[in-house]
Parts: C-alpha cells; structure tokens; sequence
C-alpha cells in the first residue's frame, strides 16, 4: 500500500514522538524523543542512550509503538499519528539523516535507532472530523 502524501507531511512538519516500548513481559514504558524522518524509506529515526529504561527494553522486545501529535485547543485543527512498527540499531546512513534534521547533535555521541513502521494511522480534523487515513505495511 503507498503512503499517502499527507502521512509523509505530518511526519516531516514534527520533530518530537512518544515512544512507548514494553519489557518482554508487557510492562509499558514511555519516553519522548526528537526524531527525525527518512520519507524516502518510511523510517522514524531518533537516539537514546543504551542506559535508558526504554533502550534496554528496545534491545529485548522490539516490537514499540510512536505517536506524534500537533498541540492545539481547536477541535477542527486536531492532528496526530499513532505507528506501529519494529525498532533496530541504526547505521551510518541513519545517523546521517538524524544529523542533517539536527545538526548540533553532530557533536555528541549518538546510539542511533530506527523504527520501521508497519501500520501508521493519521487523525486529521482540518479534513474533516475524525478523519482518519490508514497505512499498512502489507495490505
């Protein structure tokens, strides 16, 4: 299924997600980061430090979920974006892409990761209430 135009938009417009991550067991955890958007492969790419709880949990259940929201009191203007998806390592492609969005990240020590999404569902009021456009990885 191709990813619809205005998914790319909202992911590119916002810098900040709350990621929520679970230990094997599905105790949940939330934790907010910068990230930044590779719209050419539909990847989340932010950084965390390996001490983090929702690091260690990453690196034992890869399974995460993102959702990145517009702040606003107008109901017509509300927007936000619930993922699905699977979390890695990132490389040096990855890092690339993070350090271009922020580039004074270039000076610290960066423990890259990616999420690859595999459903993605935008709630965008400003096209009508409660309008909902849905992607997934396998139709």
């Amino acid at each position: 299924m191709e990813l619809d135009k205005r998914i790319i938009d909202f992911m590119a417009r916002h810098h900040v997600l709350t990621l929520a991550t679970a230990t094997t067991d599905g105790v949940p955890y939330c934790a907010a980061c910068f990230y930044a958007y590779d719209k050419r492969r539909n990847l989340i790419i932010f950084t965390s430090d390996d001490n983090t709880q929702h690091a260690q949990q990453m690196t034992t259940n890869s399974s995460v979920a993102v959702a990145i929201n517009l702040e606003t009191r107008i109901v017509g203007k509300v927007q936000g974006i619930q993922i699905c998806g699977t979390v890695r390592r990132g490389d040096e492609a990855d890092k690339s892409v993070y350090i271009k969005r922020f580039p004074y990240s270039a000076l610290a020590p960066l423990n890259i990761w990616v999420v690859e999404p595999t459903f993605m569902k935008l709630t965008d009021n400003t096209l009508g209430f409660g309008k909902k456009l849905i992607w997934n990885s396998v139709e």
